[in-house]
């Protein structure tokens, strides 16, 4: 690759973006570009738009809370991602108006047909995180793909999970929709939590969307109060829940053995608990063990994925809750990887929810907690 494999814009204007596209080392690269705006600038994206259609160049893009530069978590500015010359680009808006996941995402089916897109090639998704059916569109969209390409996704948004206008081409800047890019001759995304699953299991029986009314028969909060404190001694109220939620997710267990993570987001007066994610009736669930600052395992998973997908650039995503339990550990977990990586730069974002399998060419799950990592680029010779 003769360019740079990405360009950070600390402060994004009209002005600015063209002057980055111009000066883009060794060359501006051909081809359109997906652009990440932190959500401090989201108010940029207008004059992104304007940017790149002065420029003639075709644009997809998507805000998020905050940036990843390399090893940094960064709370302003744009990062410009060359794509692919036949990438495609479909921006799917109303989602929560349909009555079903086929007809939301059949302009995304069609894009893959259209393009004859086979399992050497990446779809990969972008999210309003306010989208309260991700699942049962996942689902959807592998009936009617299955396993044709790879997949890979993150949610955008705000981390308040406040509905705000996140996700964008060269034209709109909508929410309660979905940007596919369909990425030609790319190996797929590493998933990676490191979520252990203990042995005592429950379920979720009676569950509607990403709320959970009872488990096990009993109001679900009282539940998941009495595991916190039998298993790890701690004792969560109504009044301190914000303060332990992230700590202590519940799993969804699979019966291929993959554990999908579900973080709590917020409780009910009748005791049910609303999570990032749907939850379907009767899962059989577990309360996670919560992953220990500093655990290594996590960023030695993605690393090994690297070597083995070497590139100039892995776009990396890392989810908000699982910073928000990790605290000042998080930024060391992300500093760590990108040592791992041995000279491949990092650039993505602060996630709200993301999309994929632990294993490689797997159903495509909607998860939390997790890091999502995508060789990005060239292969390096």
């Amino acid at each position: 690759m003769n360019s740079a494999p990405f360009q950070y814009v600390p402060l994004p204007s009209e002005a600015s973006v063209l002057e980055a596209l111009k000066r883009w080392p060794g060359g501006t690269p051909e081809g359109g570009m997906l652009v990440l705006v932190a959500e401090s600038d989201r108010e940029s994206v207008p004059h992104i738009q304007k940017a790149f259609a002065g420029a003639g160049r075709p644009l997809a893009g998507a805000v998020f809370p905050e940036l990843i530069v390399d090893e940094v978590f960064v709370t302003g500015g744009a990062l410009l991602l060359p794509l692919p010359g036949e990438t495609g680009i479909t921006l799917v808006e109303g989602l929560s108006g349909h009555g079903d996941a086929e007809s939301a995402l059949a302009q995304v089916a069609e894009m893959v047909e259209a393009r004859n897109a086979g399992n050497g090639d990446t779809l990969f998704l972008i999210f309003d995180c306010m989208v309260p059916d991700i699942g049962t569109l996942l689902d959807g969209l592998y009936l009617s793909l299955a396993d044709r390409v790879h997949y890979a996704g993150v949610n955008a948004g705000s981390e308040t999970f406040q509905p705000i206008d996140c996700l964008f081409d060269g034209e709109r800047f909508v929410g309660d929709a979905a940007l596919a890019l369909l990425l030609p001759d790319q190996p797929g995304a590493i998933l990676a939590h490191n979520y252990h699953a203990p042995t005592e299991v429950i379920t979720a029986t009676a569950a509607s969307g990403n709320r959970v009314t009872t488990i096990d028969w009993q109001p679900a909060f009282d539940v998941y109060q009495r595991l916190i404190q039998s298993m790890y001694g701690v004792k969560v109220t109504p009044e301190n829940f914000y303060q332990h939620a992230a700590h202590f997710p519940l799993g969804i267990l699979r019966l291929d053995g993959e554990v999908v993570v579900r973080i709590p987001v917020a409780l009910g007066e009748d005791g049910d608990v609303t999570c990032v994610g749907e939850i379907p009736e009767n899962a059989v669930l577990t309360l996670l063990r919560a992953v220990e600052a500093d655990a290594p395992d996590t960023v030695r998973h993605v690393a090994r994925y690297a070597a083995e997908h070497p590139s100039p650039l892995m776009q990396t995503f890392y989810c908000a809750g699982r910073r928000m339990h990790l605290g000042d550990a998080a930024r060391r977990e992300l500093a760590d990887l990108h040592e791992r990586l041995k000279g491949t730069r990092m650039a993505g974002a602060l996630s709200l929810g993301e999309i994929g399998s632990e294993k490689d060419g797997g159903y495509p799950l909607f998860h939390n907690a997790t890091l999502v990592c995508m060789p990005w680029g060239a292969v390096r010779e």
